[in-house]
């Protein structure tokens, strides 16, 4: 696929997600004020990176897309509970998010935590009343674990966790990757594992794109902190300099900016050699790596 081919194929099926994700909202027979805040936390944008490298991870194999949707509503599900309980006050305390009000801004506070919970807990219904015929019990059960295991306690929580204990603190370089390597990499690892499953990918494959979405994650969360100090609060949609405020360790305030920069650039190098080790249909998934290295918001 050439460049604009890559691009219609990443903003058609960014549309579809989020024509699906209201859908599935709207199926639920639940208050309709839980809907609403589901729903605004959902609907509110973003760049959908982790649906968009499953459905980019079912292309590579060849696979029909279309089966990874339910899945990668799920993944969004879950990454947009998490936003929504990261911005409280108890814990990074955000008004805004991508350029609107935060949830418990406009929900309240319980509100808001209970449309988080709502939200998690779906994805996991969602995947487990998958009906495509190329999707085994045995695929469905897979899902759910590895999902479990990214969001959990020794995923993304875990690093939640770590992220929170470490503020106003000093970070060595391992430090600060074992939170982003779970805050942030163990939710976008699932999204490509997730695509390679419904696949069928063998064990090298496995090995290979496991890798690849390791440096990927790393790289996305480098990205973030150098567009904490140069970054444009109208595209990023939330406070620069956020991370300074908090007292928060980063990649430049470890490596300087410039340090931070090569680092990234390693990251996106390694995930696209691993691409390369994994024998597929890389296009789609190396262009990502191009938009994670130089995105702006």
């Amino acid at each position: 696929m050439n460049r604009i081919e890559i691009e219609q194929f990443l903003q058609e099926h960014k549309q579809r997600i989020e024509q699906t994700l209201p859908v599935y909202i709207n199926t639920l027979q639940a208050p309709q004020t839980l809907k609403q805040a589901m729903s605004y936390s959902l609907e509110a944008g973003g760049k959908r990176i982790r649906p968009l490298l499953l459905l980019a991870t079912l292309h590579a194999f060849g696979k029909e897309v279309e089966v990874g949707v339910p899945v990668a509503c799920a993944i969004e599900m879950i990454h947009t509970y998490s936003l929504i309980h990261d911005d409280l006050p108890s814990m990074d305390n955000d008004d805004l998010r991508r350029g609107k009000p935060t949830n418990h801004k406009v929900f309240g506070e319980a509100m808001a935590i209970l449309a988080g919970d709502g939200l998690l807990t779906y994805a996991f219904q969602v995947i487990a009343e998958m009906n495509a015929p190329t999707v085994t019990e045995e695929m469905k059960v897979k899902l759910i674990y590895e999902l479990a295991k990214a969001a959990g306690p020794e995923g993304m929580v875990a690093g939640q966790v770590a992220d929170m204990e470490g503020e106003g603190k000093e970070l060595s370089l391992e430090q600060l990757e074992y939170i982003h390597r779970n805050k942030t990499g163990k939710m976008l690892q699932y999204s490509v594992l997730a695509g390679a499953i419904l696949a069928g990918a063998n064990e090298i494959q496995l090995e290979q794109l496991h890798a690849f979405a390791s440096h990927l994650g790393l790289a996305f969360q480098i990205r973030d902190d150098i567009l904490d100090i140069e970054g444009s609060e109208e595209k990023i949609g939330k406070r620069v300099g956020s991370d300074v405020e908090n007292e928060k360790v980063t990649y430049p305030s470890l490596l300087t900016l410039d340090g931070a920069k090569e680092k990234l650039l390693y990251h996106i190098n390694e995930a696209k050699r691993c691409l390369q080790d994994a024998r597929v249909n890389d296009d789609v998934l190396c262009y990502i790596c191009d938009l994670v290295a130089t995105r702006d918001h």
